[in-house]
């Protein structure tokens, strides 16, 4: 691989981060859950919301950060700690989304639901990308793999515990911080749960095809 065609899929990721976020603010403006991943971030930031989603985001991927160095150990490979840059571009990334959605009037409920599928649909195209520019995961991903490769698990079935994990503790969180209410994980949760696989595969298989021959162009 030349040194441009690593340049171009670095590029084509932290655009995919930037799409990814602006999802994750969206489905957040709707006020009726966000994505399992993001779900512990988002109920810590409407307690204690003097640090932003997108703080709270960068805090949440650097514990998962963390969790690999502690799981991997010696196999942890050194260029993944482009991993910690990444999770406070995806932070900020996302402060940034929510400002450009914040004027949405959000009174209705159909209303809300549709900014959860529009976010949803946002997110699955940033992932897309992602997924096409195939350079490094992100730390929620690399921290499912990290344990599916420790145990010798499937990576899907790993994945699957570790989204319904995140909203179990996201649930046990807002119990807890929030006397016994459902606050920050709701039905939007499980939207993006349903749909954002499908919603990727049909970015992907669009998308996939194109975007290679142009970061591959000689």
């Amino acid at each position: 691989m030349s040194k441009k065609e690593i340049i171009k899929r670095y590029v084509l990721f932290i655009i995919s981060l930037f799409f990814a976020a602006l999802g994750v603010a969206i489905t957040k403006r709707g006020e009726l859950g966000v994505s399992p991943i993001s779900s512990v971030a988002n109920v810590l930031s409407c307690k204690f919301s003097a640090l932003s989603m997108g703080t709270w985001l960068i805090i949440w991927n650097c514990v998962l950060i963390v969790g690999q160095v502690i799981i991997l150990r010696k196999k942890f490979q050194l260029i993944q700690l482009l991993q910690v840059p990444l999770s406070f571009l995806f932070g900020y990334f996302t402060d940034f989304g929510m400002w450009c959605v914040s004027f949405i009037p959000v009174n209705a409920y159909p209303v809300r639901l549709l900014m959860v599928v529009a976010g949803v649909a946002v997110l699955a195209f940033g992932i897309s990308l992602a997924v096409i520019a195939n350079v490094i995961m992100n730390s929620g991903e690399a921290f499912v793999k990290a344990v599916s490769d420790t145990i010798h698990k499937n990576f899907g079935n790993v994945k699957i515990v570790f989204d319904i994990s995140c909203v179990t503790l996201s649930v046990i969180l807002s119990l807890i911080l929030f006397d016994f209410s459902l606050v920050g994980t709701r039905e939007g949760t499980i939207i993006s749960a349903l749909l954002t696989g499908t919603f990727v595969k049909f970015f992907t298989h669009r998308l996939s095809d194109p975007l290679n021959r142009i970061i591959s162009e000689k």
